[in-house]
């Protein structure tokens, strides 16, 4: 499907149901399909709806379509079949004030000429953004993420934690509302995945952001999330929803209560049926 039959489809569309008001999801997957042109089904009939103020994982077995939906929720692919939304509306919707996204990839994808600033300056600098307007915007970022006393390093001489925070405030000096994140931490050490995840959760719960967050570990998952969404493979599908109902602060004593290690359990047995379903080989756990 071309990119401008896909806007006329999901315009009429919004004919048929209404363009959405205030209480209307963020993300909204309207029984999503995607077949490639060698035949491959990547995903059958997803349905999910993502509220304002969510921290939302997907996990699944590789080749469940995971990387796949948030490449559409970020307007990367098109749906084969169905229609995705932002904001009760379509895609022209998005990079109007207010509903704004940003995409972090699993890797940093730093210029290596570039310090940490101009980095995370970038995207702002692409707006041709006055610098009194977007200096102020990159030392905030820079600070969310720890990084305020690194701006003028180069990325070679950042370790791989830093380069990854380095990438995030690149998002976040975009000030979006809506953070996409592929497997960001994959590739780190676990003392450093479990330091970025609880950054991460402090600057989700300060910055009133919507996340969207791919990831094969249960544990992350559990960690991160006020919903995790399991999904299967061949093709991918949904096969639960499940709320992270857990009050107070996300801790290292929170990895070791009782709660944490039941969602754990629940997760692992959805992810042993998405395996069964699917014939797919689990993730890390």
């Amino acid at each position: 499907m071309h990119r401008d039959d896909y806007a006329m489809s999901q315009a009429a569309a919004l004919d048929d149901t209404g363009s959405g008001g205030e209480d209307a999801p963020v993300l909204s997957a309207q029984r999503v399909e995607k077949t490639y042109r060698n035949g491959t089904r990547a995903l059958d009939e997803v349905r999910l709806d993502i509220r304002r103020g969510e921290f939302v994982s997907l996990l699944g077995p590789s080749g469940c379509g995971k990387s796949t939906l948030l490449k559409m929720f970020a307007g990367l692919e098109e749906p084969s079949h169905g229609h995705i939304r932002w904001w009760g509306k379509n895609l022209a919707t998005v990079g109007t004030p207010g509903h704004t996204l940003a995409m972090v990839f699993q890797e940093a994808t730093l210029m290596p000429w570039a310090t940490v600033e101009q980095n995370a300056r970038l995207p702002l600098d692409l707006r041709h953004m006055p610098r009194a307007q977007s200096e102020p915007r990159v030392r905030e970022a820079l600070q969310l993420v720890g990084l305020e006393k690194f701006h003028q390093v180069l990325p070679r001489e950042l370790s791989g934690g830093m380069q990854m925070r380095a990438s995030i405030a690149r998002a976040l000096a975009t000030q979006p509302n809506l953070l996409l994140m592929d497997e960001p931490f994959g590739a780190l050490d676990e003392f450093t995945r479990n330091k970025l995840d609880a950054d991460l959760r402090d600057i989700w719960s300060r910055q009133d952001l919507t996340v969207v967050f791919v990831t094969h570990s249960i544990y992350e998952a559990v960690f991160l999330s006020s919903r995790v969404i399991v999904m299967a493979a061949r093709p991918g599908r949904v096969i639960a929803d499940v709320a992270i109902d857990a009050p107070g602060p996300r801790d290292e004593a929170f990895r070791i209560s009782a709660p944490f290690m039941q969602y754990c359990k629940t997760l692992s047995d959805y992810l042993t049926l998405a395996n069964q379903q699917g014939g797919g080989h689990a993730g890390e756990h």
